[in-house]
C-alpha cells in the first residue's frame, strides 16, 4: 500500500506550550507539578483564604458537581495545587503548576469554559516580590525571545497579600506603542502576589517563619501575544488550518 501521501500528526500546540513552560521554569529552579481537575471546595476555595462568604467567590464562576452539597466541583485555578503541595513538602521550595481550569462564563474571543493556566510558587526565608521580578522577567526573555521589563501595579486577589497585577512592555513595539499594547506600551498578562499566611497556614506552614510568592497566568493568553492570535476559541476549534500551522 501506498502511504506516501499520509501526513504525520503532531502535537497540538498547548501541549507544546506547557512543556515549554516547564521546561523554562524547570531551569529556573522549579518543579513541575499537578493536581486533580475534579477539586473539592476546602482546596479551591477555603483554603485559599476564600470562604463561603466572601465576595470574591463571584471572580469565579464555578461549574459545582451534582449534588452540590456534596461540595465538589471543576476547579477554577490551579491555584489548589499549592496547598496540597505545602501539605506534603517542607520549605523551601519552588514549583510551577500547569492544567486545565473551567469557568463557567460566556464564550467570546477572549473567554472560554475551559483553558490552561500555570501557577507559580516560591516559598523560602527571605522570599519577596524583588524574587519573583526577577524569576518572571528570566521567563518572559525565554518564552518570547528577548529582553522584557515587567512592573508591578497594586491589585486584590484574597490569597496573596500584598496582591498585584503585572505587566509586561510590549514585545512587538517595545514600549513605543502599537496595536498589541493599544498604544501603551505595557500588556496586562498575570496576578500575583505575597502568599496569604492564611494559605501558608492551610498548607501547614508557619506564616512567621516562612514567607512566599505567587501567580497565576493563563497560558493560552501567552500564546496568543507569543503568535499573534486573536481568537481563543481557535485552540479548541478542531480547525486544522489553524492546528497545522504550529
Amino acid at each position: 500500500m501506498d502511504n506516501n501521501n499520509e501526513k504525520q500528526g503532531h502535537i497540538h500546540l498547548m501541549p507544546q506550550m506547557i512543556t515549554e513552560i516547564g521546561q523554562i521554569f524547570s531551569k529556573l529552579g522549579f518543579e513541575v507539578v499537578e493536581g486533580p481537575e475534579m477539586e473539592t471546595e476546602f482546596y479551591n476555595f477555603d483554603a485559599l483564604n476564600i470562604p463561603a462568604d466572601h465576595p470574591a467567590r463571584d471572580m469565579w464562576d464555578t461549574f459545582w458537581l451534582k449534588p452540590k452539597n456534596a461540595g465538589k466541583l471543576l476547579r477554577t485555578h490551579t491555584s489548589p495545587v499549592q496547598v496540597r503541595y505545602m501539605e506534603t513538602h517542607k520549605p523551601p521550595f519552588a514549583i510551577i503548576a500547569p492544567g486545565k481550569v473551567f469557568r463557567y462564563e460566556a464564550t467570546d474571543a477572549t473567554h472560554e469554559t475551559q483553558f490552561f493556566q500555570a501557577e507559580g510558587l516560591m516559598v523560602g526565608k527571605d522570599i519577596s516580590l524583588a524574587n519573583m521580578k526577577w524569576v518572571l522577567s528570566k521567563f518572559f526573555m525565554k518564552f518570547f525571545g528577548k529582553q522584557i521589563d515587567i512592573r508591578f501595579r497594586p491589585s486584590f486577589f484574597p490569597f496573596v497579600e500584598p496582591g498585584v497585577e503585572i505587566d509586561m512592555s510590549c514585545f512587538k513595539c517595545e514600549g513605543k506603542g502599537c496595536n498589541i499594547c493599544k498604544q501603551t506600551g505595557w500588556i496586562e498578562i498575570m496576578g500575583a502576589g505575597m502568599v496569604h499566611p492564611k494559605v501558608l497556614e492551610s498548607g501547614g506552614i508557619n506564616p512567621n517563619e516562612w514567607q512566599g510568592f505567587a501567580f497565576g497566568v493563563g497560558i493560552e493568553r501567552l500564546t496568543m501575544l507569543r503568535y499573534g492570535i486573536d481568537d481563543v476559541r481557535l485552540f479548541y476549534s478542531g480547525d486544522l488550518r489553524f492546528v497545522n500551522q504550529f
